[in-house]
């Protein structure tokens, strides 16, 4: 039920928070399992070798479990612009080749294209923005033939109008086309099945939606593309890494799966409890229940908007947990402010106001804003 999550979250009274794609609400249980493993690092004689491998482990079974992999497909590293060099290093192009991409897409998800299309004399097709905020359809009519990548999140993470991933991993499939996700904006409150979708890589950063710390990203790697080269030549990639005694053996083969696109230290011994903490609490709500809660918010939100004046993304070109309230020119200078100063906060990304709401938001949260909100009406 909306609001009944609310004694999870490490969260005020007096706060209205609406920014969870900024970056998600803090968990009592994620900050209490940081403030143990800063205690457990006080004695460094008490860590064994098994201590590296572990916790990065289960964090993989977990993560697996969410979006219906196995685990050895999980690498974890820092953030998504690692992840995409990651693909960038293992995705080959040539002359002619066409990268699929959104207007006004996160940019960790186009540099990294951009480059590469350099390089290789590639070109990038950028897929405009639809009126009608059908991604699906819009991105559909720019793959062909010539597309060689497709490179997309679930939700535009401006307004979180969607884009069906099944269809669209279907059509990439039909014309050979690689594709890769991000899923920063998306993992975690909404469905997502890799089985359904087979991407080739996908990346989603565990601060937001997956209500981890900052600086911990989970990389899924499918089976065909797990023999790649890793961007860096970690120690902890390698066989028989858990043997410490045994290290100056090197090693010319490197860990099952996709270990080897592990970054050095990934076994953060601080930030890893807490991103696993943020893991069960949403396996534990489930993706699909976790939808099912928040769109009851965002459809209460987007009515009482459009009462108001403002064209909210249409219910069904929008993921469940977020959305976009436009302006027909852009956004009151002063609205920001004004929410701030009664302590409630959400984002505005060109002329909308992005509003997105985790399962601690009740009634009085609503509330608070409107009553803001009201004053800025178009």
């Amino acid at each position: 039920m909306p609001g009944k999550q609310r004694h999870l979250f490490d969260i005020p009274r007096d706060i209205c928070y609406l920014n969870s794609a900024y970056m998600g609400p803090r968990l009592h249980s994620v900050t209490k399992a940081g403030r143990a493993a800063v205690e457990t690092g006080r004695a460094p004689w008490s860590l064994t070798s098994a201590d590296f491998f572990e916790t990065a482990d289960h964090i993989r079974r977990v993560f697996a479990g969410l979006i219906g992999s196995g685990e050895e497909s999980i690498a974890i590293v820092p953030s998504v612009s690692y992840a995409m060099a990651v693909a960038a290093a293992n995705i080959e192009l040539k002359p002619g080749d066409e990268i699929v991409l959104l207007e006004e897409q996160f940019p960790s998800n186009v540099y990294p294209w951009q480059r590469l299309a350099a390089e290789c004399g590639a070109t990038i097709r950028t897929v405009s923005r639809p009126k009608d905020c059908d991604w699906t359809t819009a991105v559909l009519s720019n793959i062909s033939a010539r597309t060689a990548l497709a490179a997309l999140p679930q939700v535009h993470w401006t307004d979180g109008s969607r884009i069906d991933l099944e269809v669209v991993g279907r059509r990439c499939r039909d014309v050979g086309s690689a594709l890769v996700l991000d899923l920063t904006q998306s993992l975690g409150a909404a469905p997502f099945s890799i089985t359904e979708v087979k991407p080739d890589f996908m990346v989603a950063a565990a601060y937001k939606w997956l209500l981890g710390p900052y600086g911990v990203t989970y990389l899924y790697v499918s089976p065909a593309r797990q023999d790649g080269v890793p961007i860096e030549q970690t120690w902890m990639g390698r066989y028989g890494s858990e043997d410490f005694s045994s290290l100056v053996s090197y090693q010319d083969a490197y860990r099952d799966g996709a270990r080897r696109f592990d970054a050095g230290q990934h076994c953060s011994f601080i930030l890893l409890p807490m991103a696993l903490e943020g893991l069960r609490q949403i396996a534990s709500w489930t993706p699909d229940e976790t939808a099912s809660t928040l769109r009851e918010i965002t459809d209460l939100i987007a009515s009482r908007a459009g009462a108001l004046g403002f064209d909210a993304t249409p219910s069904s070109a929008r993921s469940p947990h977020m959305l976009g309230l436009s302006y027909p020119d852009s956004v009151p200078s002063g609205l920001l402010d004004a929410l701030a100063a009664e302590r409630v906060y959400a984002s505005v990304r060109g002329r909308r106001i992005r509003v997105a709401p985790h399962l601690h938001v009740d009634d009085e949260d609503i509330e608070r804003f409107f009553a803001v909100l009201a004053d800025f009406a178009p």
